[in-house]
């Protein structure tokens, strides 16, 4: 086999239509472009436009949140990857693996903002990982092969409620109190009647 022999698969390549090359082409005189006026011109600039009524992307209120610009770009590892690369040779099980260990390895090409470790495959070695999240399935998995993870990532701390479910957890506390002081009120008053009875 030689360089000017090798060929990818029929099909693979599809010539493109090249317009406005005579009426036999089916793309010919008008090119695609249907009849004259603004649309047919180049440099035109009419997507959304509705001749000077206000457009529909402005019509339609803008309500939510994108969080794509802000969110963690994570490494997603499994379980059966890691094995493979200890069983090449790649990763040293009795050393502590971490982003930057398996960078080195060629198991990830860049460490981003670091790494989540999920549970497809099988795990047989006994590793020591930090990673910034591991799944229940891989945690439980690494644990099993007498491993453990230490997870990274900071604990989430609830958030407090907004509007309504304010209002509601304001009133449980505020029954919480009422309780509260009644008991105590009650345990005082059994105490009055005891230094009576003395």
């Amino acid at each position: 086999m030689k360089l000017h022999e090798i060929s990818d698969n029929a099909g693979a390549h599809k010539a493109r239509m090249r317009i406005g090359r005579g009426i036999g082409s089916g793309k010919g005189k008008t090119g695609g472009r249907g009849g004259k006026g603004q649309t047919a011109r180049s440099g035109v600039r009419i997507k959304g436009f509705e001749g000077g009524q206000m457009p529909l992307h402005r019509r339609l209120p803008k309500r939510g949140f994108s969080n794509t610009p802000f969110q963690l770009k994570l490494n997603e590892i499994n379980l059966g990857r890691l094995q493979a690369a200890i069983d090449a040779g790649k990763l040293d099980p009795k050393a502590t693996i971490n982003a930057d260990a398996l960078v080195k390895a060629g198991v990830m090409r860049r460490a981003r903002a670091g790494v989540r470790l999920l549970g497809t495959g099988e795990l047989k070695a006994k590793i020591n990982i930090e990673v910034y999240g591991a799944s229940k399935s891989a945690q439980a998995a690494v644990e099993k092969a007498g491993g453990s993870v230490k997870v990274l990532a900071p604990k989430k701390e609830p958030a407090e409620p907004k509007g309504k479910n304010a209002l509601a957890a304001l009133g449980k506390k505020s029954k919480g109190k009422a309780a509260e002081g009644k008991a105590a009120e009650g345990k005082a008053a059994e105490g009055e009647q005891v230094e009576t009875k003395a």
